[in-house]
């Protein structure tokens, strides 16, 4: 028997309750609203890392529908760095992880905010880039500006390799996920449990050649 949706109240309790236990978060610095299913965050933190950690931690939530961040970033005075020291930071951060193709990337630092530009070949390539510089002292956003080098597969080919992809990670939840790929972008659409079950589905289409944008239409099953 289903138990229904949370209430507001409850997603409420419950995201101040995974905040408190996030060790990366001090949930005194966040605001919480919920309206709807839809959480927004408010505050400041001391870093980027700290504003995502606050939306990771929302999404954990089950009954969390979106979540809007408007946490801001204040970077403590004894944190400062120059721009010159992130943008070596970055270029650095960028040459030691085996995942991103560093030669394919250029950066820019502009009061503590880095644009990254350059062309990759798959989504997860773009998303790792981004994760890679986003934890890096001083830096207060990350504007990810990164494309992906559109592949020569035809949409169907594409569009059977995702749905092989989703069966071999999820295929229980595979069965009852929509997959349509036009001009090599990528729409799911389907019920989902949790917010780990879309990641991963998410995560499978963006690992597969040919994607240069993936269109989230996936729902959570009531």
């Amino acid at each position: 028997m289903s138990q229904g949706r949370k209430t507001d109240r409850e997603i409420h309790h419950d995201v101040l309750e995974e905040l408190k236990w996030d060790p990366r978060i001090d949930e005194t610095d966040v605001g919480v609203e919920v309206d709807g299913g839809i959480v927004t965050l408010t505050g400041t933190v001391t870093s980027w890392a700290k504003r995502l950690a606050a939306q990771d931690a929302v999404r954990r939530v089950a009954g969390v529908l979106d979540v809007a961040n408007d946490v801001v970033v204040k970077t403590p005075g004894g944190w400062l760095r120059t721009d010159t020291e992130i943008a070596h930071a970055v270029r650095q951060t960028l040459e030691w992880d085996v995942f991103v193709p560093d030669e394919h990337i250029t950066s820019s630092v502009t009061d503590g905010r880095v644009t990254l530009e350059g062309i990759v070949d798959t989504l997860t390539q773009r998303h790792d880039a981004e994760r890679a510089v986003e934890n890096l002292a001083g830096v207060v956003a990350v504007i990810n500006k990164i494309t992906v080098r559109a592949a020569p597969e035809v949409d169907d080919r594409v569009q059977r390799a995702i749905e092989r992809a989703l069966e071999r990670r999820a295929e229980r939840q595979a069965r009852r996920i929509g997959v349509e790929v036009r001009d090599g972008i990528a729409t799911l659409s389907g019920a989902v449990t949790s917010w780990a079950e879309r990641r991963a589905l998410l995560g499978a289409a963006q690992s597969t050649p040919g994607v240069t944008a993936v269109k989230d239409a996936l729902w959570p099953e009531s």
